[in-house]
C-alpha cells in the first residue's frame, strides 16, 4: 500500500482520476480513497492547508491504511537561485521553521519528542523519486532540506531568515509535519514539491497563476513513482 497525501484537490485530483476500483472512507473532515494504481494499491487523501491538518491525516492513514510508504506532494515557493517555477525540490530531510524553543536553549526549529531538528526522508523512496524526474522533459530536481510552518511566504525577509537558519531550498505548509509523523511511527516517507511560486514578493502574484503546471508536474511524478514502486 502507498499512502499519497496532498494539501489541496488540485495536488491529487489527476491521481485519483487513474485509481480503479475506488473506495471512499471518511475520518474526521478528510475522505480516504483507496483503489488500484496502475495495479499497485494506494490510498489517496486531500488533508487541508497546515501543518496541523497535514499531521491529523497522516496519523489517521497510517493507523487505518497501514501503507508502507506515505508521499507528501503538491505545490511549494522556491528558496534557491536553482529551482524555477515548475521545477521540482526534492526533501532530503525537513524542518518545522516556525518550531523555536530557542529561548530556553534550544536549537532554532528544535523538534520535542523526535530530539532533532531535520527530519529524515527516506533515501531509497528520495532515490526513486530522482530517477522519476529524470523522465520528465525540461523539469529539474534538486535535493536538499525543505521547511514547513503555518505560513505562505511572500516577503524577502522572511525567506532570507528560513534558508539563513535552515539552508533550505524549499518552503511548503505540510511536510515537515507529515514526516514528523511517519518518523515517529517508523514508516518510511518522502516529500516532493513542485515549484508554484519564488516566496517573495511577488508570490501572491505567481502562485494561482502557475500552481495547475506545479500540480500537474508533481502528479506525473508521483505516476511515475506508484509504476515503478
Amino acid at each position: 500500500m502507498i499512502g499519497i497525501i496532498g494539501a489541496m484537490k488540485i495536488e491529487i485530483d489527476t491521481i485519483n482520476g487513474l485509481i480503479e476500483n475506488k473506495e471512499t472512507k471518511k475520518y474526521g473532515i478528510v475522505e480516504y480513497t483507496s483503489g488500484k494504481l496502475f495495479g499497485k494499491d494506494v490510498v489517496t487523501a486531500v488533508c487541508g492547508i497546515g501543518k496541523v491538518n497535514a499531521a491529523i491525516c497522516a496519523q489517521t492513514m497510517i493507523l487505518e491504511f497501514a501503507p508502507e510508504v506515505i508521499i507528501n506532494t503538491g505545490v511549494g515557493g522556491s528558496l534557491s537561485t536553482q529551482l524555477q517555477i515548475g521545477d521540482i525540490a526534492v526533501a532530503e530531510s525537513l524542518v518545522e521553521h516556525d518550531m523555536d524553543t530557542s529561548p530556553i536553549g534550544d536549537p532554532v526549529g528544535f523538534i520535542s519528542g523526535l530530539g532533532i531538528v531535520n527530519i529524515p526522508a527516506d533515501k531509497k523512496t528520495v532515490d526513486k523519486m530522482i530517477e522519476g524526474i529524470a523522465t520528465l522533459d525540461g523539469i529539474k530536481a534538486v535535493k536538499g532540506i525543505i521547511a514547513s510552518g503555518d505560513q505562505f511566504i511572500a516577503d524577502p525577509v522572511t525567506k532570507d531568515r528560513i534558508v539563513g537558519s535552515f539552508g533550505a531550498i524549499a518552503c511548503e505548509m505540510e511536510g515537515a509535519s507529515i514526516g514528523h509523523v511517519c518518523y515517529a511511527s517508523n514508516v518510511p516517507f518522502a516529500v516532493v514539491r513542485a515549484v508554484s511560486d519564488c516566496a517573495d514578493g511577488s508570490s501572491h502574484m505567481d502562485y494561482p497563476t502557475f500552481l495547475p503546471i506545479a500540480a500537474n508536474n508533481a502528479a506525473k511524478l508521483i505516476e511515475y513513482f506508484v509504476k515503478n514502486f
